[in-house]
């Protein structure tokens, strides 16, 4: 049998591409691989190409695993309290007990947010007051209450834009959780988050698309400056929504919360992004249909997970649309 059979045959076997860095490194020092030292001193190792191609870090007894992207912050709230404390010992402006204080100052509540993309509206309108829901999104608004209500659920607010298209699919889906406070923010309102990567041509932001009907020959400098406006004040207000709803619970919430946020599709990927530690610039990438519920959980450890990206099953098909 040839030696490079028995690699074959070994790295079958074991399943394990450690096997194989292995088995090429002693195949590179017994010239298996052909050519002369010279010639191979003057190109890349073969098992040098083939280490890279391992993990960064790993470990046979405990299957260690590498990161291959940035460690997770666990602080990305800056709500853990253990920096109210150095090297275990309490901070001068502190007057309890350290170990006391920052077991008191931690989260102990899971916190439920989910996020309802509103319904289909009127893409024809002059303004926002006349781009309201079209008959099919007063019935997708209606089937989403509906589900809401299905999951039997005890929630606590829901917080809605102000533009016309989520308020009224915010009212509508209020007649199906009576009792559950309803509070508008501006900070939700639609916009351009943040410049998408990969660059795209279907989409531009608002302000461009005004721009581009009103002026086709608009140039491209001028339309780049116009997005770059765009995405600089979207962008600071939509990061401060964020701030403000997207953190795990107080250290005086007992019980775990639901909370239901009423708003926009743009706004819901970027929270997304930003709340799994994933490079916000991807928001475009996810789509999202009318009416459809996006369920994040954000654990008192700061732990996000998300449970369901853009749900729309509980609509019959003929319903769903993403416009």
């Amino acid at each position: 049998m040839s030696y490079r059979r028995t690699i074959k045959l070994v790295c079958g076997f074991a399943g394990g591409s450690a096997v194989l860095v292995v088995a090429a490194a002693a195949a590179e020092s017994r010239d298996y691989f052909g050519g002369t030292q010279g010639e191979r001193s003057g190109q890349w190792s073969r098992f040098n190409i083939l280490q890279a191609a391992q993990p960064a870090t790993w470990s046979t007894g405990n299957h260690t695993v590498a990161s291959t992207g940035h460690a997770w912050d666990f602080n990305w709230d800056k709500r853990d309290p253990s920096p109210l404390f150095t090297n275990g010992k309490k901070k001068e402006n502190s007057s309890e007990d350290p170990s006391s204080e920052q077991e008191n100052g931690k989260p102990k509540a899971t916190r439920n947010i989910l996020f309802i993309r509103h319904s289909q509206y009127n893409l024809s309108g002059n303004g926002d007051h006349e781009r309201i829901l079209t008959p099919l999104g007063r019935e997708q608004a209606e089937f989403t209450g509906q589900r809401l209500a299905a999951l039997g659920l005890k929630y606590d607010i829901m917080v809605y834009s102000t533009m016309a298209r989520a308020t009224e699919t915010a009212n509508i889906i209020s007649k199906y959780l009576p009792g559950v406070e309803l509070v508008s923010c501006d900070l939700l309102r639609e916009g351009a988050p943040i410049e998408p990567v990969p660059p795209v041509n279907h989409w531009k932001p608002d302000a461009v698309r005004s721009e581009v009907i009103s002026n086709p020959r608009l140039t491209l400098p001028l339309w780049t400056s116009t997005a770059l406006q765009q995405y600089h004040e979207d962008g600071a207000r939509i990061e401060a929504a964020f701030r403000r709803y997207i953190h795990r619970a107080d250290p005086k919430q007992k019980e775990d919360s639901y909370e239901i946020i009423v708003c926009h599709a743009n706004v819901i990927r970027y929270f997304v992004c930003r709340a799994l530690q994933f490079p916000p610039e991807g928001w475009l990438r996810m789509g999202l249909n009318n009416g459809s519920i996006t369920w994040l959980t954000v654990r008192p450890s700061g732990r996000v997970a998300l449970r369901t990206l853009g749900d729309s099953g509980f609509m019959p098909p003929d319903k769903l649309t993403r416009t």
